[in-house]
């Protein structure tokens, strides 16, 4: 299952609730941009909420009943497009809140999707296989009648990988009777998946980075990483900025966090995370406390772990030079005020972490024309969409003013609200 948690000390409370988080973010860029009140109010709505109550018979023969969601913001410019995650901390206003991230994440990449999220509160690591298997199958079924290839696509996320999808596109296509390889992205290749589509995220996560040093004039040779949460997005954007030549000295996962200021081998902590299952007692580290992770001196931290965990208690001790959210929601509004007074560049999630929806973008394109790219072709344009998205927001962070995050909301903010205005309203 994809790893995107770690360790922290992460605040609770109204700072930190996702959703809140999110409509600040909104207001303030849409205040910016002038929008109407109605068009702002509707904007800041999702479309559709679904929430599900559903039985699995465990492997004990014990029946046990599951808290699913699946939301969908806005559908404007195109299908619903979104991950689906399993943990035991998944909320309604989280499922919002990543709903409504992902409509701006697609309009910042300019993507033809609308923003959607699904979520079923369970603890994967300590469910089997079947037990699984049966909570996807039935999920997907109680949320069906939003499912389809031009209304709403899943996708991996927090403890979902492509067997979850590869299970999900088969019930979707049992229920039609035909198979509709198109429904889910992040497929297994042999189901019609894309090549270069596990390590999307991180890439692109890198590629925004290496334009951001440019603008800076950091060298990528020997700066200092730090990655909290050494999951899929967190050990892949490990795993190439240390073959730019930076030096990754301290990461985090669920269980721990180590540090070593000469740097970390990370192909090496890449196999033993995947013998051992955790970063924790990596010959040649120390162990240190999660929380502090985020505040070591370096010059480019990742946070790629879950939501709300750089907050207005925190963010004064953050000594980056470059944030870089692999994670989704990691800075509430509070701290983002404290990073950009402190000089500190913010490279938002929308931005940042939307490598892993442009090639889901790429799978679903080559599904759809029965023709498959090579991996070369996904990285190349892959690439091409995130240096170009960058240089976007970068440009309008310039022309305003602002931080990067509100730059990047008020482009995606603009592409929604002018398609919502061509189309009208109907009746």
């Amino acid at each position: 299952m994809s790893e995107a948690v770690a360790a922290t000390n992460a605040p609770s409370g109204v700072e930190a609730d996702p959703y809140v988080m999110a409509l600040k973010q909104f207001d303030h860029a849409a205040g910016l941009l002038g929008l109407s009140p109605g068009m702002q109010g509707l904007l800041r709505s999702c479309k559709r909420e679904l929430c599900v109550h559903f039985p699995v018979r465990m492997d004990d023969g014990s029946l046990r009943t599951f808290t699913g969601y699946r939301i969908q913001h806005n559908v404007t410019r195109g299908p619903g497009k979104g991950g689906l995650r399993y943990h035991p901390q998944v909320s309604l206003n989280e499922v919002r809140a990543l709903a409504m991230w992902m409509t701006w994440k697609c309009a910042v990449v300019d993507i033809p999707f609308g923003g959607a999220k699904g979520g079923v509160i369970c603890n994967p690591k300590q469910m089997s296989q079947s037990e699984l298997e049966g909570v996807t199958r039935r999920y997907t079924t109680e949320i069906s009648p939003l499912l389809g290839p031009d209304s709403d696509i899943p996708a991996p996320d927090v403890y979902t990988d492509e067997q979850v999808m590869a299970w999900m596109m088969d019930t979707y296509s049992m229920h039609v009777g035909y198979t509709v390889s198109t429904v889910v992205t992040g497929k297994p290749l042999s189901i019609g998946g894309s090549e270069g589509r596990l390590e999307a995220t991180g890439r692109g996560c890198v590629e925004v980075i290496r334009q951001a040093t440019k603008q800076m004039g950091l060298p990528m040779d020997g700066a200092r990483v730090v990655v909290q949460g050494f999951g899929n997005a967190g050990s892949v954007a490990a795993k190439y900025l240390a073959q730019a030549g930076a030096k990754v000295i301290a990461v985090s996962d669920s269980r721990g966090a180590i540090r070593n200021d000469k740097g970390l081998d990370v192909p090496k902590l890449i196999a033993h995370k995947e013998h051992q299952g955790t970063v924790v007692a990596f010959p040649d580290s120390n162990e240190l406390s999660p929380a502090k992770l985020l505040e070591l001196e370096c010059d480019i931290l990742v946070p790629a772990a879950l939501e709300g965990q750089i907050v207005a208690e925190n963010a004064p001790r953050i000594k980056a030079k470059i944030i870089a959210e692999a994670a989704n929601g990691p800075t509430t509004p509070e701290a983002d005020a404290i990073l950009y007074q402190n000089g500190i560049m913010v490279l938002p999630d929308i931005l940042a972490n939307a490598g892993g929806v442009v090639c889901s973008y790429f799978e679903w394109v080559q599904c759809l024309q029965k023709f498959s790219w090579s991996e070369d072709q996904v990285c190349h344009t892959l690439c091409g969409f995130m240096s170009q998205a960058f240089r976007a927001v970068y440009d309008k962070a310039q022309e305003r003013k602002v931080d990067l995050r509100t730059a990047a909301l008020m482009l995606a903010i603009a592409k929604v609200a002018e398609a919502t205005a061509v189309r009208g309203i109907y009746p």
